[in-house]
């Protein structure tokens, strides 16, 4: 975050410095109020482009084994662009390489999830599924009971990456 911050402030010199530029060399005959106006357009450029190519440089960052199974796209009225194309901001990536079966029952596995969000932390969930039903579960909820099992939508994307379906 901090380092985007630092680009959006250098784009912002530099949006101004190329109108100074260019009203050096027009012989004066720019108005002088192009100068911000150019600084906060590279500004606001420079956020916009950090903020679609955030998926792509997460997602090509992520170490072997981890696979991206689901993408989220927002859109908010204070970002109108993002009506027209809106942005991924969140995405749950699936530990392949770390899916365990049950020793008891074929269908159920174990398998790591990650949530990735822009601007948060990632958070890590261990999740059961049973691809004979295509249901899944969260192993474990502190009371050492039962797991209690939700009903999916028909390809899923969480069970078909665990049951290997996708």
């Amino acid at each position: 975050m901090f380092l985007e911050l630092i680009a959006v402030i250098v784009a912002g010199i530099a949006g101004a410095g190329v109108m100074m530029l260019i009203a050096r060399a027009a012989g004066g005959r720019v108005p002088k109020w192009l100068i911000p106006v150019a600084a906060g357009a590279a500004m606001l450029g420079t956020t916009i482009s950090s903020e679609y190519s955030w998926f792509s440089r997460t997602s090509d960052a992520l170490p072997d084994g981890l696979e991206v199974v689901q993408t989220a796209e927002s859109t908010a009225f204070y970002r109108p662009w993002t009506y027209l194309a809106p942005y991924i901001d969140r995405f749950i990536a699936l530990d392949t390489g770390n899916v365990r079966a049950n020793t008891e029952d074929t269908a159920l596995f174990m398998a790591d999830i990650y949530f990735f969000r822009r601007w948060g932390t990632v958070q890590s969930v261990e999740l059961m599924v049973n691809c004979d039903t295509g249901q899944r579960a969260d192993p474990a909820f502190g009371d050492g009971g039962d797991p209690v099992w939700r009903d999916t939508t028909a390809g899923d994307p969480i069970v078909s990456g665990v049951c290997g379906k996708g």
